[in-house]
Formats: C-alpha cells, structure tokens, sequence
C-alpha cells in the first residue's frame, strides 16, 4: 500500500521555524564576539515579529486558530502521548501550539531585554535611544552593580534554551508515538495523509 503524503507546512512557516532555531542556539552559545550576538538577537526578533502575523493570515496549517488550543487540551494531549495513546494531528498538535506561544513569547521576551541590555551597557542598538547607558565605575576592581535587565535577559534566554530541549523531546516523542519522522516533515512540508 502506498502512503500518500500531502503538504501540510508552507516554506515561509519551514525556512523561518529553521532559521529561527539556527539563530536562537547559536546566540545562546556565543557572547562574543558582541556585534553577531547582536545581530542574530535582532533576526531572532524580526522572525518572531514576521510569525505573529504569519499566525493570522498564513496558510491553514500555520494560523494560530488551527494550532493554540486551552490548558486542558494541551494537557489530555501530552498525557495520551507518553502513553502513546494520543491522537494524530495533521498540523501541529496541541503540546506543539502551546510550545510555539511559550517559544515566540520567551524569544520575543530574550530579545527585547537583550537589546535593553546592549543600550545601558554600550549605548548601542535600536532601544539606545530609550534607556540610558550606564556608565561603568572609575576605580579599578570595582564591579559595577549588575543590572536587573541582564539577569532578566539572561534567565530568558536559559528558560528558552529548556523550552528548545522539551520541544525536540516533544517532537522525538510524537515522532515515535505516530510513526512519522516530524523532523522531516518540518523539511519538507509533507506528512501522510490520515
């Protein structure tokens, strides 16, 4: 019998879940040097900031209507899936639309306290403008007082890098659980057909 697969996720929702995954591990690994942190914060929030609306007016399968579902769905969801009892979703289940929001949000929240964070550190970035830069001490030794928003940035970003673990657990779980390689899927925008 031959399996028929059908396109379920477009290229734009493909190139910007890959991009965006690129963009955010490479940043948490690298603080220096700052310039590409920098920019890669920056293309993190500018696909963040292209998803939203993508989630509105996108194709199907990548409208957050077809995907967020309430706690209590979410929740009977993952309780059949590590009971490999959970129904197949053709599109992203519940678990994976609540780990979507829960990403964009933390992404969007890692990003906005980094760039508040490069302003009062070097006076740089787009928010340069808005918050002051604090200026370091002129003794020698001190340490300046560590600012609220770089442990903010900081707690973000590892919050983030936990919910990227649980996504890949999430999605190697689902992957076995219905016998279909999501990776893959997500590459090339195909999955059978139910």
């Amino acid at each position: 019998m031959q399996t028929i697969e059908i396109r379920v996720w477009d290229p734009f929702v493909r190139i910007l879940h890959w991009s965006l995954a690129a963009a955010v591990l490479i940043d948490w690994m690298t603080d220096e040097p700052l310039w590409m942190h920098a920019w890669l914060g920056y293309l993190a929030a500018i696909l963040v900031g292209l998803r939203i609306p993508w989630g509105f007016i996108g194709p199907d399968n990548a409208r957050f209507v077809s995907f967020v579902r309430g706690p209590r769905v979410v929740l009977d969801y993952l309780a059949g899936l590590v009971r490999f009892s959970s129904r197949r979703y053709l599109g992203h289940s519940p678990t994976g639309g609540a780990m979507i929001v829960a990403l964009l949000v933390m992404i969007a929240v890692t990003a906005g306290t980094g760039m508040a964070n490069l302003a009062a550190d070097q006076g740089e970035g787009p928010l340069a403008g808005v918050i002051a830069k604090v200026e370091r001490p002129k003794i020698p030794g001190q340490r300046r007082p560590r600012l609220f928003i770089k442990t903010v940035h900081e707690t973000a970003a590892n919050i983030t890098l936990g919910l990227v673990v649980l996504h890949v657990l999430g999605v190697a779980l689902a992957s076995i659980a219905h016998r279909e390689n999501l990776v893959l899927a997500m590459i090339t925008g195909r999955k059978r057909q139910e």
